[in-house]
């Protein structure tokens, strides 16, 4: 069986655009992880009560991140997509984070920011500096918050425009 992880990705640097795959829908308290062995959607862990996810959040196939997975994309739509779901995006900019992993090692832990090239409401979106500044403060403290319940730190860097993104999926591609 081939691994949806070795899907192409199809970066287009003309369009900013690319394919990414759903794990866990906006609004869940429920993480997905993909796993690769048997081909499903695997129940990673429950968030606690009033913490979900702030957005679509998925991965970019055929990369490998710092940290060993594919890179993380978050994807704004008008509406939750499902677990599984093949789509392609807009990149619109990138959270640099830093991860304190469970052995102490300090990793690149980007997320990508995209937009749904199925969005109606986010398709005029081209920059993440388009989106407020208190809502990329609470995306990045979503993280925060989340390695903090998994006993990890994660520290955001910045956030960087869709020149930035495409070239962490350059750098991250699989050969």
């Amino acid at each position: 069986m081939k691994s949806i992880l070795s899907i192409p990705h199809q970066l287009d640097r003309a369009s900013m655009s690319c394919r990414a795959i759903i794990e866990t829908p906006k609004g869940s308290r429920t993480k997905f992880d993909y796993d690769p062995e048997t081909g499903l959607f695997l129940l990673d862990r429950i968030l606690p009560a009033g913490m979900s996810f702030p957005l679509d959040f998925g991965f970019i196939p055929s990369t490998r991140a710092e940290d060993g997975d594919p890179v993380d994309v978050l994807v704004l739509h008008d509406e939750p997509i499902p677990v599984g779901v093949l789509l392609e995006v807009r990149l619109i900019g990138v959270i640099i984070g830093e991860q304190r992993e469970d052995d102490g090692v300090t990793v690149r832990n980007d997320r990508l920011i995209g937009v749904s090239k199925a969005s109606y409401l986010h398709q005029h979106l081209t920059d993440a500096q388009q989106l407020t500044e208190t809502f990329l403060d609470q995306l990045a403290r979503f993280w925060v918050n989340y390695n903090e319940l998994r006993g990890r730190k994660f520290d955001s860097k910045g956030i960087h425009g869709p020149g930035e993104a495409a070239a962490l999926i350059e750098a991250a591609s699989s050969p």
